[in-house]
């Protein structure tokens, strides 16, 4: 038999005449005639479907976290059709299109009795294919109306399947429809659906739930009932053995009356993810390890149970590896604990306590004014200041009398470093602050005062830890990074991180201090018996290997913390109470530190800490104590100032101080007294031989007893130096009014 061909305008193909001689073929052939209608190919579907959530990954490509960013819509990952179950793609092709395998896109046999009983009885009935119903789904021209279709729209609807089935497989068709159709509420594609419903695997699905889910496609809003009836009309077209009908009813009204709930597993940093993850879909793999996020999560729920009778919720965890920068965990809450676990506690800024110690002994260190050795007057100590007195207390209200820097910093003993504060001023201590990247010391010098030696200002955990982590870098600062190098460049495209976050680890390389400082403090915060005198020896400071560890209690205990490194690893941890509410005798050492020895001795389980070797610069001395306040030992210097005994002055008399108007007076000259009249007394007491004025950086006349001074306007500095050009002691006052022309030098006060 001859066969003729119609042009086919859509693709230069031709449709044999013969498939006209009958009624659906002939139907079959106008639609094939008629004008094309762009779909996209399955691979372009496949390659635009858009996840509602983002993921943040470990280091190994594990999931940390999974976060959802479009609220719009709840759709999970493409499934694969051989991923799928079997009893879903039975129960769906029953259900919707029991000749998928045989049409061509249009199930005319369908469409012919859908239209005999509409005409008839005025049915409702349906014959759309899944072609048709992707189709749909593909065409935003071609979706259903408030009034259903047009008659334009279903013919247009029969031409874009038949088109569909001219380039896509039926496997293709089939899992692009289970991928992008709509199940119920915003539950969008099996995967999604088949977890909001039934917490399981689209490959893990029987009968009854597969049943149940292409019964939704009907009406995926319906009623419970309602969609059990059509489920139970489902399972009976089913191969056996089938699901009852009670079963299916049963599950319906247990999974359709409550809201759906998608389950993640590992949800163990939801705080990184909030600041990493922007866009749905973003995958992110950062510089954590799980292991290690999980262990420190754990470690920190496991230590506030404990805590839970002490009124503490709240906890924080950071560990940064110290010679990359980057964050190998990062633990914003306790999670369990909290009234509020979105509270990020490794950026909230809070008290400080005496976490800044070390870096304020440093500071006197660089500076030459102290060494480790240096003996310091742990002794009632009233300071004025603009405020009024400042009484600096110990923790344990007790005064220890003469101790050196070294006990005093390793037993964190408040009134010395207040003593070294006034030493130093706590202008050029702010500023080391400052050029430490603690970015929330945001008001100025004069606003923290004295208090900075006592932690007086508030720091985030994130900026401490980096801190200390500059000591175990010999001095050095660089920023931290939640990724590792390689991703950093890889992402980006990423929004510009916050301050202290980075375009790669490593980066913004500064120094701090000087390499031999560091080794100092460092050497001393390791020191058990330095701390003995406060914590005893045997404490949660110690670990199996070197570290060197430093904790800290903020006023009224709203906050405690525990900071420490060894030669790889810097872990800060801090427990609170996000709320600000004060905590019940819980301190640094009974609080964070035992999180703090327990992440510490997991990260050297393998390898103990090994204590970092002296730099150059530094000077192992042994030195003696007259009187023996402490026993002799083998003391680090800074090279030139070394010593080998250190003494009391004149038996137990205090080092000489300045005695005048307090640090940060501010005095006004008044324009009714003569000039020459208006005269500031200053002493040191202590006096002995040889001590020496400065004001502003010039030297002033020298006065053993005192010095009286004609202020003029402005901010001044008066020093006080030793006679070897140590500073003994330092203030600073503001002078107001009309400027003094006379000189600024003085002339010695008489007894």
């Amino acid at each position: 038999m001859k066969t003729t061909f119609l042009n086919d305008r859509r693709e230069n193909k031709t449709v044999p005449l013969r498939l006209c001689a009958s009624a659906s073929g002939f139907i079959a052939c106008l639609v094939s005639a008629t004008a094309a209608h762009a779909l996209p190919s399955f691979d372009m579907v496949k390659s635009q479907y858009q996840v509602s959530e983002a993921w943040l990954l470990d280091r190994n490509g594990e999931r940390l976290h999974t976060l959802r960013l479009d609220h719009t819509v709840r759709r999970l990952p493409w499934i694969k059709l051989d991923a799928l179950s079997p009893a879903m793609q039975e129960a769906l092709i029953a259900s919707e299109d029991k000749r998928f395998y045989e049409h061509g896109g249009v199930d005319w046999k369908a469409t012919l009795g859908a239209v005999w009983d509409r005409l008839l009885t005025d049915s409702n009935r349906g014959a759309s294919t899944l072609s048709m119903q992707l189709a749909a789904q593909l065409d935003p021209k071609l979706a259903r109306g408030a009034d259903g279709r047009s008659y334009a729209q279903k013919w247009n609807q029969m031409r874009a399947a038949r088109e569909l089935e001219t380039s896509w497989s039926k496997p293709q068709i089939l899992e692009a429809y289970l991928n992008t159709v709509q199940f119920r509420s915003e539950l969008s594609g099996i995967n999604a659906a088949s977890w909001g419903l039934f917490q399981k695997h689209p490959s893990g699905l029987n009968k009854a739930e597969s049943s149940l889910l292409s019964a939704l496609l009907r009406g995926p809003n319906a009623t419970p009932d309602k969609v059990a009836e059509r489920a139970c009309d489902v399972a009976s077209k089913l191969s056996p053995p089938r699901p009852d009908c009670k079963t299916i009813t049963a599950l319906a009204w247990s999974t359709l009356v409550v809201k759906p709930r998608i389950p993640f597993q590992n949800q163990i940093a939801p705080h990184l993810a909030r600041r990493l993850l922007r866009q749905p879909g973003q995958i992110v793999k950062t510089s954590l390890d799980a292991n290690l996020q999980r262990l420190a999560l754990r470690t920190l729920q496991q230590q506030l149970a404990e805590l839970k009778d002490r009124q503490v919720e709240d906890g924080a965890v950071i560990v940064l590896d110290n010679k990359t920068g980057e964050i190998l965990a990062y633990v914003g809450s306790s999670q369990t604990t909290s009234d509020t676990p979105e509270v990020d506690a490794v950026r909230a800024p809070r008290l400080a306590g005496s976490t800044l110690k070390p870096f304020l002994y440093a500071l006197a260190i660089e500076r030459q004014t102290l060494t480790a050795a240096s003996l310091l007057d742990d002794s009632p100590l009233s300071v004025e200041t603009a405020g009024g007195q400042y009484l600096p207390q110990n923790y344990d209200r007790d005064f220890k009398g003469w101790v050196s820097m070294r006990t005093a910093l390793g037993s964190s003993l408040n009134v010395p470093a207040v003593r070294t504060l006034v030493l130093l001023g706590y202008e050029p201590f702010y500023d080391q602050l400052k050029k430490l990247g603690f970015s929330t010391l945001t008001r100025d010098a004069d606003y923290y005062g004295y208090s900075l030696a006592l932690g007086g200002a508030e720091v985030t955990l994130l900026e401490l830890t980096n801190a200390y982590r500059a000591l175990a870098n010999g001095g050095m600062l660089t920023w931290v990074s939640p990724l590792s190098s390689r991703e950093a460049a890889l992402n980006a495209p990423l929004p510009s991180w916050e301050r202290g976050w980075g375009e790669g680890a490593g980066n913004h390389r500064k120094r701090v201090m000087s390499a031999a400082t560091a080794w100092i403090i460092g050497d001393i915060l390791s020191d058990r018996e330095a701390r003995a005198l406060t914590f005893g020896l045997d404490n949660a400071l110690s670990t199996s290997g070197w570290s060197a560890v430093k904790t800290g209690t903020s006023k009224d205990m709203r906050d405690n913390w525990c900071v420490g490194y060894s030669d790889r690893y810097t872990v800060g941890v801090w427990i609170g109470n996000a709320s600000g509410e004060p905590m019940h005798d819980v301190s640094g050492v009974t609080g964070a530190a035992p999180v703090w020895q327990a992440i510490m001795n997991h990260l050297h389980a393998k390898q103990a800490g090994r204590a970092l070797k002296p730099p150059a610069g530094i000077t192992l001395q042994t030195v003696r104590f007259d009187p023996a306040i402490e026993p002799p030992r083998r003391e680090a210097f800074l090279k030139g100032t070394e010593m080998t005994q250190v003494s009391l002055p004149e038996a137990g008399i205090a080092q000489p101080r300045i005695i005048g108007p307090g640090h940060g007076a501010m005095l006004a000259l008044d324009p009714d007294i003569p000039e020459t009249h208006q005269i500031v007394h200053f002493r040191a007491r202590p006096s002995r031989p040889g001590l020496k004025w400065k004001v502003d950086g010039k030297d002033a006349q020298q006065a053993d007893q005192g010095w009286r001074w004609p202020p003029s306007a402005g901010v001044h500095t008066i020093q006080l130096l030793d006679e070897h050009d140590r500073l003994l002691d330092e203030t600073r006052l503001t002078v107001r009014g009309k400027p003094n022309i006379a000189s600024s030098n003085g002339s010695p006060d008489t007894p």
